[in-house]
């Protein structure tokens, strides 16, 4: 066995079922050059920018199809890097490997929740409304400050509060 191949084992060990209980409190090693290829900051949210993105089980072209993604500008999270595929998961938590030319680094999310989320003309609860968007549906990021995000859907935008949006991390600001 290579040196690269008992690296990948081990590495997909750490990614299959975690760091065990007795390595809590170590220093977990940094990520591979080999599995962070681009640098930019793992993970990350992207999206999806073609009319049909091929997930597949393995990062290669000989590993079998997983499912397909027919929703461009779906939101999906980069969590792993090799060569020119990425490990990704969406926001029913489905993992899988797509390639790199079939994402955009465009910001969206999903609308999460049991009801619409209402969308303001302004960053507060208490200023007018401007729409109510679907769970489920897919929305543009425009902006992220503490607890809002400017938000695109249907030609119409505003202000929703980002606790109700899947595609954003908690302390991450943008504009």
């Amino acid at each position: 066995m290579t040196r690269k191949s008992l690296l990948l084992l081990i590495l997909a060990g750490f990614l299959t079922f975690g760091y065990p209980a007795w390595a809590e409190n170590t220093v977990k090693p940094e990520v591979p050059d080999a599995f962070h290829v681009t640098k930019l900051p793992l993970p990350r949210f992207v999206s999806i920018a073609a009319k049909e993105g091929y997930v597949r089980t393995g990062p290669g072209l000989r590993y079998p199809i997983k499912w397909v993604y027919k929703k461009p500008g779906l939101p999906v999270e980069v969590i792993l890097e090799y060569e020119v595929w990425r490990k990704i998961r969406d926001y029913e938590g489905q993992e899988g490997w797509i390639h790199q030319t079939l994402l955009s680094g465009k910001r969206n999310g999903v609308v999460m929740g049991e009801g619409p989320l209402e969308v303001f003309q302004k960053p507060r609860a208490d200023a007018r409304l401007a729409m109510k968007v679907e769970p489920g549906a897919v929305i543009g990021l425009e902006a992220c400050i503490t607890g809002w995000c400017r938000v695109k859907a249907g030609g119409y935008e505003g202000w929703a509060q980002r606790k109700n949006i899947w595609g954003i991390y908690e302390s991450e600001l943008f504009d």
